[in-house]
């Protein structure tokens, strides 16, 4: 059978067997600009090359939809206090958003409606950064109910899991426990990974070697089942995907299915990185970019009063930061495929105060924003955060 390879010299980007490929065939490992003309190489079962055809012009579907900027932001719901977690259902119709002092999980839906559909048993909050903090939806949802958080507790963080029906919670298992809590610095945020493993963030605990000792559960991002066993493939056989981090709150995975990784540096520089499975981070060695052999550096950094990082998404290929300290909405678009950022950009500087959590809407090009003005930092009064929506065109 014929083999048709998608070429610029010696560089393969596709191969298509049987037929021709179509002109509109995805490719990956390309800048984004479109369209591209490239070498279409067609070899015959034993190998034998004919001559490359440079007359087939070829389109990137994802590229044509990258970039956007924010174009508008409105009011979802007001009267929260501190949200800290927020994590669509499958449908898309509805989110799950934890409050961090009270434990209450509530769902939430476009029209600004709030129901409380139960709390977290056995959180408490360490009157700091501890709390009831990260949630995540189960991708099997639909068969299982089962939806996951990360919270604190009276030994140390926890990771937990419940049973939601669509209307309330119940049910109440402890998956992962032994992460050391302090009243900083206690990490949270939950993700699903596309290889339906589940991926949680942890803080070192104001305790900075820990983010160096592999053997630790403490300053690193750590992989794990639906069971709370390690995940198979864990780079050092326990639960430990990468380390050497201070306090992570940010996790999202982009379209290729990298995960990125949103970081509150010490005193000199916030932090995002490229997550990759058994790397250093850096940290309490490195603050940001640095040169010691071992450390993997950041993508990007920002002085801590213009960042202090929390949660992230990506949209359209752009990685949409949420800062506290700095008060701002940070936009940081990923070059096409490759592992370089451009330039970032910056919105709603001091407009709407702290900002928590930025969640990509399901099939829409929108987020969900949340702010944290309600926390110690923030010190207006309960019921005062608010989730916006943000246009992105």
């Amino acid at each position: 059978m014929t083999a048709y390879e998608v070429r610029s010299g010696s560089t393969v980007y596709k191969t298509v067997t049987g037929t021709p490929p179509a002109t509109t065939t995805t490719l990956t490992g390309l800048a984004c600009a479109s369209p591209y003309t490239l070498d279409v190489v067609a070899k015959d079962a034993a190998g034998n090359a004919s001559p490359p055809s440079n007359a087939v012009t070829f389109t990137t579907p994802d590229c044509a939809t990258d970039g956007g900027v924010p174009s508008g932001i409105a009011t979802v719901s007001s009267g929260w206090s501190i949200p800290w977690g927020t994590y669509w259902m499958p449908d898309g119709k509805t989110a799950l958003v934890t409050e961090r002092d009270s434990f209450k999980v509530l769902k939430a839906t476009p029209d600004g409606t709030r129901t409380q559909v139960g709390t977290v048993p056995n959180a408490v909050t360490t009157d700091g950064e501890g709390g009831l903090l990260g949630v995540a939806v189960d991708p099997k949802w639909s068969s299982n109910h089962y939806v996951y958080f990360m919270h604190t507790a009276s030994e140390g963080n926890r990771v937990a899991r419940m049973t939601y029906d669509g209307s309330s919670l119940s049910g109440y298992t402890v998956l992962l426990q032994g992460i050391k809590k302090s009243r900083y610095h206690n990490g949270g945020r939950l993700a699903f990974g596309p290889d339906g493993y589940l991926y949680a963030s942890t803080g070192e605990a104001q305790t900075p070697d820990l983010a160096q000792d592999k053997n630790s559960l403490n300053g690193k991002i750590l992989r794990m089942t639906t069971d709370g066993k390690a995940a198979p493939g864990n780079p050092f056989g326990n639960y430990v995907y990468s380390y050497g981090h201070r306090n992570p709150q940010g996790l999202a995975f982009d379209r290729n299915g990298r995960l990125w990784e949103a970081e509150f540096g010490d005193s000199k520089k916030d932090e995002l990185n490229l997550i990759k499975p058994g790397k250093n981070y850096g940290w309490p060695v490195c603050e940001g970019t640095c040169t010691t052999t071992g450390m993997t550096n950041p993508k990007k950094t920002w002085n801590i009063s213009e960042a202090s990082p929390s949660g992230i998404a990506i949209v359209r290929n752009v990685i949409y930061m949420a800062a506290l300290k700095g008060e701002r909405l940070w936009r940081v678009p990923i070059t096409g495929d490759t592992e370089n950022l451009g330039t970032p950009s910056a919105y709603y500087v001091g407009t709407y105060g702290r900002l928590r959590t930025v969640t990509k809407v399901p099939g829409q090009d929108q987020l969900w924003l949340s702010t944290t003005n309600c926390d110690n930092k923030g010190n207006e009064p309960d019921g005062s955060d608010k989730l916006f929506r943000v246009s992105i065109s």
